[in-house]
């Protein structure tokens, strides 16, 4: 994804969305062709020159400074995610040559640490999505369908916002389907403004983009939003609907990897019914060879 391309469409995408009534300008529908702001009243507002506007959004202002970013973002008003998008891609980091990256794999004390969480979902994953590890109630409750080792493979590891969009199981899990799907392409698009260059990034924005209308419509729009924390509603198929919370924890070091872990209000009923989801996803008990349940062996 070329950060410089993608800078143009955001920014155009941003004035069109900003109605000239809203900045105190009366338009004239005689000679109006568009609904949003133009060029030069984008720039007078912002108080930068028409020239240096123009050329950033052409992708040729590689100089761009933090005043003329700050005052085109205020004009524009956009938030501090949008803000923050806006200088990744004016200003993307240098792409020095390198060995090819290394798959992205869950440290031992990442696969401990989920192992720990018994009674709470948790799933880990990189900047893209792709799970790299889940503990058996995070997996119980998004992906029970898939094997429990898929995250291990890297040829078959399950990426969240692919199956949000293509795995109708999964899709199916959410009652919100909708608010789900743009908030997952807004966070997309903030870690491709950040991440230009990563080819496993760009081949999963265009097998989406090729493969589900909606998820191309929706990055059309350019949504930018960072998720921290929040409410999934959840319908799962073995213990109904749940409300849970959940928390996007950074683990440092690691180039974007991240744990998900998800909890229900202590006493509720999405609390039982994670208590239930536990016992019907735990393992059956091993029986020692050659012993049988009811006796010694004889």
């Amino acid at each position: 994804m070329a950060a410089l391309s993608e800078l143009g469409d955001f920014l155009k995408s941003r004035r069109a969305a900003l109605r000239p009534e809203d900045v105190g300008i009366t338009p004239h529908p005689a000679r109006r062709r568009v609904s949003g702001l133009r060029r030069e009243e984008l720039a007078t507002l912002a108080n930068v020159s028409i020239t240096h506007y123009t050329r950033l959004e052409q992708g040729r202002a590689g100089n761009a400074s933090d005043g003329m970013l700050e005052a085109i973002a205020r004009t524009l008003r956009l938030t501090e995610d949008e803000t923050a998008h806006l200088k990744d891609l004016a200003r993307p980091a240098a792409s020095p040559r390198r060995a090819p990256a290394r798959v992205a794999q869950a440290s031992a004390s990442a696969r401990q640490l989920l192992g720990a969480m018994t009674h709470v979902p948790a799933v880990l994953m990189d900047r893209r999505g792709d799970v790299l590890a889940w503990n058996q109630l995070g997996h119980a409750l998004l992906a029970a369908h898939l094997a429990p080792g898929s995250p291990d493979d890297p040829a078959a590891r399950p990426n969240l916002t692919r199956m949000l969009f293509l795995d109708e199981r999964y899709r199916a899990l959410y009652r919100n389907w909708g608010e789900q799907a743009e908030l997952a392409v807004a966070s997309l698009r903030l870690v491709a403004g950040r991440h230009h260059d990563d080819r496993a990034l760009a081949e999963l924005v265009g097998g989406l983009t090729m493969n589900s209308d909606e998820f191309a419509k929706l990055w059309a729009r350019h949504p930018v939003r960072t998720c921290t924390s929040g409410v999934k509603l959840l319908r799962h198929p073995v213990v109904g609907e749940v409300e849970l919370s959940f928390e996007n924890l950074d683990i440092p070091g690691t180039s974007g990897q991240r744990l998900i872990a998800y909890t229900a209000e202590p006493g509720s009923p999405s609390e039982t019914a994670l208590k239930l989801l536990g016992s019907a996803s735990a393992p059956a008990p091993a029986v020692a060879r050659g012993v049988h349940p009811g006796g010694p062996n004889t």
